[in-house]
């Protein structure tokens, strides 16, 4: 064996735990278009109701009900854009933040002087995560479903651990 053949779990510079952490939507764009057709197709029937019987504004009020409940689910939709991608190295434990602005953050740990804080619930389990170095503290995660986040917390806690060996 050759002295310049490097190993992927002696390299440094490679991480050794890479998890990008997206908020979970159960309604896909498809099921969105045949729930906002539904919407509009049920305060239209309702509305042509009403302005038969001459009660005009409501007409007016069921048209804008399907406007507000558009444009909720499509700040629902914006933020879903957020995500966070955790990466454990022996040298660094980086955590770069995506905002649905678009904007990016990036926190860059020492592993050996992390500590990953869970609080757990015993009825609803883990309602937060954090990670806490030499007075700085982080939440990650805190988009994460409840399954999710135990998954992402033994994952995560087993990794960090495994760098500190």
């Amino acid at each position: 064996m050759s002295s310049d053949t490097k190993h992927p779990e002696l390299d440094a510079s490679t991480p050794d735990f890479v998890a990008e952490l997206t908020p979970y939507r159960s309604l896909g764009r498809m099921g969105f278009l045949w729930l906002m057709a539904f919407i509009a197709f049920t305060c239209f029937i309702s509305g042509l109701l009403f302005l038969v019987m001459g009660a005009w504004p409501v007409f007016l009020f069921m048209g804008l009900d399907v406007l507000v409940i558009y444009a909720a689910f499509k700040f629902n939709y914006r933020s879903a854009r957020a995500k966070e991608r955790v990466s454990v190295g022996r040298n660094e434990l980086k955590i770069e933040k995506f905002h649905p602005s678009g904007r990016v953050s990036e926190h860059v740990f020492n592993p050996f002087w992390t500590r990953f804080e869970v609080n757990r619930h015993e009825e609803y389990g883990i309602l937060s995560m954090r990670l806490n170095s030499r007075g700085e503290e982080l939440d990650i995660g805190s988009f994460l479903n409840p399954d999710d986040r135990e998954s992402f917390a033994f994952a995560f806690s087993a990794a960090l651990n495994r760098v500190k060996t």
